[in-house]
């Protein structure tokens, strides 16, 4: 199984600055997209700052990523743990730095992350950045957003259209560097040779449908994917940063 990716960031029709950040290691075979909030400065620190710590704290442990990977059965591989543990560590490092400036107290950023390697893929997630798989003609949503209007959802208050015109869509209930510590999804599963993920911050996903991205990773070749989803997104209205990050795995 081959494994290919490709990428692209914009910071849409709106923003002045790009408080998006994300990493690609293919050496690792980690990905990492993070949205940073707390005003443009501290959003770019964040985000910035949880990439590069995450894909520090991946390459600590590498040979026990290597090793765990292909651990069997699936739930018993240590990656997830590994993985939430370097989302932890950008969590705590975020925090940190926030506590000695006080132009960046308050600041924080969603991760959502993933590491791929022996025919499995495994998640760690915080916040509404998302993590769609594409497998045949089906496209799901891997990661759940810690998002208010998703709660509301959930407790059946409001419909999924109605969330995405919402004026509360922004407000987050989980981040990576608000608090010290912070609670990590993990997800691991099989990959099918023919799968692709799409791994995007909520400047697509507020203007992008599930069933528009599956058709993209379908049709598109996966490196004309970012730029197509991207130039969607802005078609709408762009009012946030928008990046993209996808993930293939062929024969």
């Amino acid at each position: 199984m081959h494994i290919r990716s490709a990428s692209h960031t914009d910071v849409g029709r709106v923003r002045e600055h790009n408080e998006d950040a994300h990493l690609i290691v293919e050496e690792l075979g980690l990905y990492v997209v993070a949205d940073g909030m707390g005003g443009h400065l501290g959003g770019q620190t964040a985000s910035a700052l949880a990439v590069r710590t995450v894909g520090e704290s991946v390459e600590k442990v590498r040979q026990a990523v290597v090793d765990g990977a292909g651990v069997m059965p699936l739930d018993s591989s240590p990656v997830p743990r590994l993985l939430a543990d370097a989302v932890r560590s950008a969590c705590g490092a975020i925090y940190d730095v926030a506590q000695n400036d006080p132009d960046l107290q308050g600041m924080g950023t969603t991760v959502t992350s993933m590491i791929v390697g022996s025919g499995r893929a495994f998640v760690a997630h915080v916040g509404d950045s998302r993590c769609y798989l594409q497998r045949g003609e089906r496209i799901i949503q891997v990661t759940d957003d810690h998002s208010l209007v998703n709660e509301q959802i959930k407790a059946g208050l409001i419909t999924r259209e109605q969330a995405r015109q919402s004026r509360l869509k922004n407000i987050i209930t989980r981040s990576v560097g608000f608090e010290k510590d912070v609670a990590v999804d993990t997800f691991a599963l099989p990959i099918h040779v023919g799968d692709k993920f799409l791994m995007c911050s909520d400047g697509l996903a507020n203007f992008v449908d599930d069933t528009e991205i599956g058709i993209a990773l379908a049709t598109l070749p996966l490196e004309q994917v970012p730029q197509a989803m991207i130039d969607l997104a802005n078609e709408r209205g762009g009012d946030d940063n928008i990046t993209v990050v996808c993930v293939a795995a062929l024969a």
